[in-house]
């Protein structure tokens, strides 16, 4: 889907607009001929360039696999890795609109702080009330010269746990941009960061790499759209294959900013989700747009084009018309060519993987003309036609492309109409990879899986997140289908000095097979479990439970077997129970020793 948006021209697909200009016998041909999308295969976000708020920055970007790379100068005095033709060099972000009117949205927080940190006009928070496992650092910085939010982080020893978690707390199908930022510091007394996995939710996100990053003096970003499938977003850690033995995941900063319904609304949110992979506004050469100047704190790099033109706006954008609300800065500058020339711009900087990608150009005519006197002209990528007769004003328009397939080198060319009284005009661009989300737990069994760690005290460290996934990342202890709303078949906590009750939410594990949680310090009646129709083995035995037997385990036609011996349950047991056991040669129940039951 592609369209166009602005104060003057309400926003609108492509197709619509092609559709009214064309001639009846034509519709269907050209309907029709539209490229589909070619969506990537893989299961993991793919993150390139994003800048720092604070520091120099050097990007420089590499688009490849399952992940992407950002560099940001750090404290180090090592020196920064040499320019390469797809660099670009910015300076620090400016305060573009002076402080800021409310406080930016959603979560900044800096990993293993103790206190607040303030960078800017962002209050960084501490992490202790999003995550519940891990180790604080705090790195040295003698000359003053790190970010707060770097000036500390988290790191996760253990090495049981297959995941390590921030929870943060959102609104079911909200959208969210997440980002997470990496500065190793020598923590742990190494000479180079270790290697491990990020995790959004269900989806392995990309493999953290950033050993040639912090060998440069820098640290990395990584950024994602994504929207929340419940009333939480999890960012995970975890170690991986290329993860060396007695090497620790890490963290230093991770932000979660709510976005509006509209940004970037034209993508299948349940089924995918976008990674940065550029954002440029034209024509500015040093200073780096964020918050207060965009509301989320999206960082738009100055692009100066080299040798092209440089115009500059003399009318304000009404940006609040923009689906995308990008800041009204990008439109001050643009990127132009004269009277009856082409602009022909080569973005982003580096190659591009085939893929398909979210891509959304942003004009503004810089005059004050009449009506009829607009800057007119076609937008083409890679020499396929984009939008035809884009009649931009003062007023400024968005065209956008939802799913736009692309691969290597990336042209855009501007064509002005033949009566166009003057040449096009560009002033900022993103570009975003569209990509398959890797499924998630079904939401009955989130609910129940939570609530029965939230009844526990002493649960496995990595009992936060997605319950089932990634494959390979499920909780320690949980087994579950490969369902596409992931479904919980097995519970073994056997010997996992878990202590507190058993969550009534159980019962929302409707699929459970087999539940283990012998020889722990449980205490508290045994809940009602009448929904779990597929359960065939329940072992309760070794705990403190108190209370009587439920008549509804004996109703559990599948049930084979029910152990629950050495707690402390009273009471008759349930004829239900002492008739399967009495007539039913594969029912095995064993309730003695321990217990006073008759």
């Amino acid at each position: 889907m592609r369209g166009t948006c602005g104060r003057t021209n309400p926003c609108q697909s492509l197709k619509d607009s092609l559709l009214n200009k064309l001639p009846a016998e034509q519709t269907k041909t050209k309907v029709a001929s539209r490229r589909q999308p070619q969506l990537l295969s893989g299961r993991c976000f793919h993150l390139v360039a994003v800048a720092h708020p604070l520091l120099p920055i050097q990007i420089r970007v590499f688009v490849g696999g399952c992940s992407g790379h950002h560099w940001i100068r750090g404290p180090t005095s090592s020196p920064a890795p040499p320019m390469i033709p797809f660099s670009l060099l910015a300076g620090a972000l400016v305060l573009l609109v002076g402080a800021a009117d409310a406080a930016l949205p959603g979560y900044q927080i800096s990993c293993g702080a103790t206190s607040a940190k303030v960078a800017g006009n962002v209050t960084w928070v501490p992490d202790g009330a999003f995550v519940h496992t891990g180790k604080a650092a705090e790195l040295g910085d003698s000359r003053g010269l790190m970010a707060p939010m770097l000036s500390s982080l988290r790191y996760f020893p253990d090495a049981s746990a297959r995941k390590h978690c921030y929870v943060v707390p959102a609104e079911r199908h909200a959208r969210y941009l997440v980002r997470t930022t990496y500065y190793y510091g020598g923590f742990d007394g190494g000479r180079a960061p270790p290697v491990f996995d990020q995790i959004i939710d269900g989806t392995r996100w990309s493999a953290v790499d950033t050993a040639a990053d912090y060998a440069g003096g820098l640290a990395t970003y990584y950024e994602a759209v994504v929207d929340a499938a419940g009333k939480q977003v999890s960012v995970c850690l975890a170690r991986s294959g290329a993860t060396e033995a007695g090497r620790s995941p890490f963290i230093s900063a991770l932000e979660v900013v709510p976005l509006e319904g509209s940004v970037y609304g034209a993508v299948n949110f349940t089924a995918y989700a976008l990674s940065t992979i550029a954002r440029h506004s034209f024509g500015h050469d040093s200073s780096t747009i964020g918050y207060p100047g965009d509301r989320f704190n999206r960082y738009w790099e100055p692009y100066s084009g080299g040798n092209i033109p440089v115009v500059e706006s003399q009318a304000s954008v009404a940006t609040e018309a923009f689906w995308n609300k990008p800041p009204e800065a990008v439109f001050r500058r643009g990127l132009t060519a004269s009277r009856g020339k082409s602009l022909d711009l080569q973005w982003p900087p580096a190659p591009l993987p085939a893929a398909s990608y979210y891509l959304a150009l942003y004009f503004q005519d810089n005059r004050a003309p009449s009506a009829l006197s607009w800057r007119v002209f076609d937008v083409a990528v890679n020499g396929q036609p984009f939008f035809a007769g884009l009649n931009v004003s003062t007023a400024g328009t968005m065209v956008y492309g939802a799913e736009w397939p692309l691969s290597g080198q990336t042209r855009i060319k501007l064509t002005p109409a033949p009566d166009s009284p003057v040449g096009p005009v560009i002033n900022a661009a993103e570009l975003m990879m569209i990509v398959p989300l890797g499924g998630r737990t079904h939401p009955r069994d989130v609910i129940g899986m939570e609530a029965l760690a939230r009844g526990f005290w002493n649960p496995p460290s990595d009992w936060r997140g997605d319950p089932c996934l990634p494959k390979g990342n499920s909780w320690t202890g949980v087994t579950c289908n490969e369902d596409p709303l992931a479904r919980v078949i097995a519970i073994n906590l056997t010997n996992s000095r878990v202590g507190g009750s058993i969550s009534d939410h159980i019962a929302n594990l409707t699929a459970v097979s087999s539940i283990w949680l012998v020889g722990n310090n449980l205490t508290g009646p045994i809940p009602d479990m009448s929904p779990l129709h597929h359960l065939v083995s329940l072992h309760l035995e070794d705990n403190g439970l108190t209370g009587s037997l439920p008549e509804s385990l004996g109703n559990l036609t599948r049930l084979e077997e029910l152990s629950v011996q050495n707690n402390n349950l009273q009471g008759t047991i349930p004829s239900s129970i002492r008739n399967r056991a009495m007539v039913d040669i594969s029912f095995r129940f064993k309730y003695t020793p321990g217990n006073n039951l008759s």
